[in-house]
């Protein structure tokens, strides 16, 4: 699909629909500049001009990702409405419809590996990366607190046993979460050790 098309019509409002017809959006998705506005000429038929306008495709990540999930998600038979949103070089999207549990998997890895394969198709052919956030039933941000509670709890045993914790595998940004959230913990420091996909964090006693 082009990003870019020209439009031409009696007016500009026809000029910018006959564009929007081109890309098959709507105008909310897109940004327009007149090229040439219309004149009607000598007597209204010598030297008339129509009406030139460009439109822009507007966010080209979140349409590539939303096209990609949307094809996907149609594939798998799984009703639900896409919406997303971008912060400078984050790319939030948010998957909503009934018994999302399917997209979520154990322990989010089905939701892992979609946000993982739209990331790739959104950064494809892009100028700089993005990041994009995949989440559904704000599973993300109940992860979040689930994996800080954890982090909590291994360091306490690790200070009440006085040896080192391992956890279970995590992928990268699972294991940020632990990291972050022990950084500032006077008692224990924390490293990652092993090769993915069974890399994990290891808590371990600070040397007094």
């Amino acid at each position: 699909m082009n990003k870019v098309v020209e439009g031409r019509g009696k007016t500009i409002e026809e000029a910018i629909n006959n564009g929007l017809l081109q890309l098959g959006v709507t105008q909310e998705q897109v940004e327009t500049e007149v090229i040439q506005v219309p004149e009607s000429g000598v007597f209204g038929i010598f030297g008339k001009k129509e009406a030139v306008v460009e439109v822009r495709l507007l966010n080209t990540a979140a349409r590539r990702a939303e096209e990609f999930l949307g094809e996907m998600l149609a594939a798998m038979e799984i009703p639900c409405t896409i919406e997303s949103h971008q912060e400078d070089n984050n790319l939030f999207i948010e998957l909503k419809g009934e018994d999302m549990g399917i997209l979520i998997g154990r322990r989010g890895q089905t939701l892992d590996s979609l946000q993982y394969l739209v990331s790739l198709v959104v950064n494809r052919s892009g100028d700089h990366y993005i990041r994009v956030i995949l989440d559904t039933e704000n599973y993300r941000d109940k992860r979040q607190k689930t994996l800080e509670a954890l982090a909590d709890k291994m360091a306490s045993k690790t200070v009440r046993y006085g040896r080192k914790m391992s956890l279970e595998p995590m992928n990268p940004s699972e294991r940020r979460i632990i990291h972050a959230r022990l950084q500032k913990d006077d008692r224990v420091f924390t490293f990652s050790e092993g090769d993915e996909p069974y890399r994990h964090v290891v808590i371990q006693l600070k040397e007094r």
